[in-house]
């Protein structure tokens, strides 16, 4: 027996999905509006995820173009079968549901097999007799339900009519299907009650695919609705495994609220708890509750690790480490790696238009710290710095802003789409500029200094204003901490995002 942490993956990785070739475990998370699309995470003890690649990595595969805040990548199941890795997802901005698959899960992946069919959250089943199927979100006559049809996982051709397999228990948003074959079985999961505080996973059975199904007696399978005191909130769009030694697991997401109130920052985090079999269903966690720190028997070598949230990036390479991500489709003429800095070419698109030049990682602890160093030689009202941003309508800003033959320090706030701030001191152009973002369960602080002097702080801002339920419209992401530029070039030596 062994004691490992959750959640497995921190910071924004919702919708996991997991499959096993072998001792090896393969787990893909959305990603929405945010680029590249789908990381593939590979562990061989479910509890030491490192992330090997994404799915979609050309824009043939992701077009984002003015993608909306939390459009774009939807709830991707993958699947391995026969040498092949399938991965399955929605762009709700462009085109729908549509399968990539790959020998290797680092890629290349295939381009978009697209599926004639709306609704969210699809998922394959390969069955035993060659078959292979796919569920979805159905609209049935005006009433939200799942639907099954036969398909071809390299054409995205339907091979069969629809079948609605079922409604739910009677909560609203049925969602997130996957179907399993065990023992004779048909069984469908899926999530219901929505992906806020009244998330829950259902499961369902069947000795035919095509139904009837039954309900669990003991349905939710796991439901937090009741926790209020729990650090996890919002459990559920969960995925069933069997690992190597025969044991079982559920990967499913979680929220960790910022204390009493029921505020999150971080996003939708990628959690694991056991899974036990009694009279045929499956029984999740204790009293379908996962927890922080949880007792059970791991695959591998047995043991947990906890892995490091830090991250740091001095720019010797020409490639960018996997962390990094984009707001929708970059321009990657303005990207590029010169003599150990990271250099930005900022065009006129500031942090709240659809493509601005940025680049983040994401925040994966209420208690971190994220530094940078830049040099800038920018347009007359250019700025450059460093960012914690949760979309275009929500982020914090510190910079260096070019006005006339002066450099000013300054910071902004963008909340609901209204940006205030202020420029307060003024550096020599010339010289480089560090700035420090320190983040908290209340608030973030905004710090700089050049040459010799100490940290200043310049200021603070809400941490409730980077909380998903706090965003004028219904959004899935979490923030991340990274850096950026407008009009003109911004040089930055390096790049680090550590706890304290």
């Amino acid at each position: 027996m062994a004691v490992y942490q959750n959640p497995v993956i921190k910071g924004y990785n919702p919708d996991p999905s997991i499959c096993r070739v072998g001792k090896d475990y393969y787990l893909v998370t959305s990603t929405f509006e945010f680029f590249p699309g789908v990381p593939v995470y590979h562990s061989r003890n479910l509890t030491d995820w490192k992330m090997i690649g994404y799915c979609l990595t050309r824009d043939s595969q992701l077009p984002l173009e003015r993608c909306r805040c939390s459009g774009g990548i939807y709830a991707p199941t993958i699947r391995y079968h026969d040498g092949t890795f399938y991965m399955i997802t929605t762009n709700v901005s462009h085109g729908g549901n549509f399968i990539v698959y790959a020998e290797n899960p680092t890629g290349p992946w295939s381009e978009p097999q697209w599926v004639d069919q709306a609704g969210i959250d699809p998922s394959l089943l390969f069955d035993e007799d060659g078959k292979v199927y796919f569920c979805g979100t159905h609209n049935d006559n005006g009433r939200s339900s799942i639907v099954l049809f036969q398909v071809n996982p390299k054409t995205g051709e339907r091979l069969s009519e629809k079948t609605v397999i079922t409604h739910g228990t009677g909560e609203k948003c049925p969602e997130a299907p996957h179907l399993y074959k065990i023992n004779g079985w048909y069984y469908l999961m899926i999530a219901e009650g929505g992906t806020e505080y009244g998330h829950m996973e259902t499961i369902f059975r069947s000795r035919n695919v095509e139904g009837p199904y039954e309900s669990c007696p003991h349905n939710p399978l796991i439901c937090h609705r009741q926790a209020d005191t729990s650090p996890i909130q919002a459990t559920g769009h969960g995925d069933l495994l069997e690992d190597e030694n025969g044991n079982w697991w559920m990967v499913h997401l979680g929220i960790r609220p910022l204390g009493h109130v029921m505020l999150h920052n971080l996003g939708r985090e990628t959690f694991l708890t056991p899974v036990r079999w009694e009279d045929g269903w499956p029984v999740v966690g204790e009293e379908r509750h996962t927890a922080m720190e949880m007792t059970a028997i791991l695959p591998g070598d047995g043991t947990a690790i906890i892995p490091t949230v830090d991250f740091e990036d001095d720019f010797t390479n020409s490639s960018w480490k996997l962390d990094w991500n984009f707001v929708r489709n970059p321009h990657r003429e303005r990207y590029t790696c010169e003599n150990r800095e990271l250099c930005l070419r900022g065009g006129e698109e500031t942090l709240s238009d659809f493509v601005p030049t940025f680049m983040g990682v994401r925040q994966k602890e209420f208690e971190m710290a994220a530094e940078t160093c830049l040099t800038a030689v920018l347009q007359d009202g250019g700025r450059a710095g460093l960012t914690a941003f949760y979309n275009m309508e929500y982020h914090y800003d510190i910079y260096t802003k070019r006005i006339g033959d002066c450099q000013k320090v300054g910071i902004s706030w963008t909340v609901h789409g209204l940006t205030g701030g202020f420029e307060s001191d003024t550096v020599e152009s010339t010289q480089p500029v560090m700035f420090r973002v320190e983040t908290g369960r209340e608030k973030y602080e905004f710090y700089y200094r050049t040459g010799k002097m100490d940290w200043k702080l310049l200021g603070t801002c809400a941490t409730a204003g980077l909380c998903t339920e706090g965003t004028r419209m219904m959004t899935f992401t979490g923030t991340y901490l990274g850096v950026f530029a407008e009009k003109g070039e911004a040089r930055f030596q390096y790049f680090s995002a550590k706890e304290i």
